[in-house]
This record gives C-alpha cells, sequence and structure tokens, in this order.
C-alpha cells in the first residue's frame, strides 16, 4: 500500500484530503503541526507528499526547497493561486506536479496515481547520454541543464519510453488528460514546440520529429 503525507493547514481540507485518499487505497497521514515540517516528512518516510504552498511558518516552496536537498519523494504542490510563475517556481524548486484550488477530486487521485508511476519507473531508456530526472523534471547535458513543466515533462516521459516507434497525437492527449483537467489540440502543439526549445538550449538539435498526419517520434 503506498502512502501519503498531506501537509494542509486548513482543517476540513486535510479531513476531505484523508477521507479521499483513505478510501482509494492509501497509507494517509496528515500533518497537524508545522514546526518542523521537513523533518516530519523524513521521519514518516510516504511515498508521495500533497504539500499546500500556503502553511504556517515556511511556506510551501521553501519547505520544497529545504526538502530536496535530503530526499527525493515524489512531491504534489496544492495551491489557491493560479499563475504560471507559481507552477515554475514550484517545478524548478523539485516539484513533481502542481494543482490548483479549488480541484475535482478525482482528478486529483488521477494526478496522484501518475505521480507516482512515473516516479517509481526505473532503468529508463538513454537519450543522447543526456542525464535525465524525472522525479524533478530536470535534464542535463552535464554542463547545462534545463526545467520541464509537468506537461513537457509528460510528453518527453512518454516520448521517451516509446522512442522506437511514433507516438500519436491522441496517445499524448490521452496521456496529458490522465494530469491536467483539459488540453486542446493547440495546447499539445505550443507544448511540443516549447520542448523542442529547450532540448534544443542543452544541445540537442531535432530531437521530436513531426510525422504528418501520423504523429511524434523522439529522434
Amino acid at each position: 500500500m503506498k502512502s501519503v503525507f498531506i501537509i494542509e493547514d486548513d482543517i476540513s481540507v486535510r479531513e476531505e484530503l484523508f477521507i479521499l485518499l483513505n478510501n482509494a487505497g492509501y497509507n494517509t497521514k496528515v500533518l497537524t503541526t508545522f514546526d518542523n515540517v521537513v523533518q516530519d516528512i523524513l521521519d514518516f518516510k510516504p511515498d508521495l507528499v500533497l504539500l499546500d504552498i500556503n502553511i504556517p511558518g515556511l511556506n510551501g516552496e521553501v519547505v520544497l526547497l529545504n526538502l530536496r536537498k535530503r530526499s527525493d519523494v515524489p512531491v504534489i504542490m496544492v495551491t489557491s493561486r493560479n499563475t504560471e510563475s507559481d507552477e515554475v517556481l514550484s517545478m524548478s524548486y523539485g516539484a513533481d506536479d502542481y494543482i490548483t484550488k479549488p480541484y475535482n477530486p478525482n482528478v486529483l487521485l488521477l494526478r496522484i496515481g501518475a505521480v507516482l508511476k512515473r516516479t517509481s519507473t526505473s532503468n529508463l531508456p538513454n537519450y543522447r547520454d543526456l542525464d535525465i530526472n524525472m522525479q524533478k523534471g530536470i535534464i542535463s547535458n552535464g554542463k547545462d541543464e534545463i526545467i520541464l513543466t509537468k506537461n513537457e515533462m509528460i510528453i518527453f516521459n512518454y516520448l521517451l519510453i516509446n522512442q522506437s516507434r511514433i507516438v500519436s497525437r491522441d496517445e499524448l492527449m490521452t496521456e496529458l488528460w490522465d494530469n491536467d483537467e483539459y488540453i486542446n489540440d493547440n495546447a499539445l502543439s505550443v507544448n511540443i514546440s516549447r520542448l523542442r526549445n529547450k532540448l534544443k538550449e542543452i544541445g540537442i538539435e531535432n530531437p521530436i520529429e513531426t510525422r504528418k498526419g501520423i504523429g511524434y517520434i523522439l529522434t
């Protein structure tokens, strides 16, 4: 049974989360004091942390930054703010995903399941001798590194594990749908373009080839 640690200062919200995750089959624990959050996480040794940004004392992003100095445990950040800068900052600090309140409980469960599946994947295929850290969404060539957003990371991971074949747009849309509330066809194209540009920043030219009318393949 996978364990989830809920770090949320709103009592009603964390009680709802506790019931939701317990009913979904997770071993769930909630944090009720916030004096030593990082050590509490390390002591519990959860499989995943659900971390609210707005908690007493240190905010969730600072907690995450300090946690990443000592642990790679998967973390989903939760916030009532909906800005791209918050998402980018959280991902750069090492978050594995990011969800905004109010969220659909079923979507949250999908997110948790997807992160656990993604971060438990071992022995990822090699790609152009890059150092790929899916837990942190970081790809490095040994000298320079890029930080991927959640959707860029999902796309790259899916192309990577299927790099021997062409992946259809429908497959990618389905993979993203399982992790996000909604993404349209144009948004997929935008994410593919941004991923290409980021990989180019670390010297990877033409990494994703478009097969017109079919899909994409990692070259």
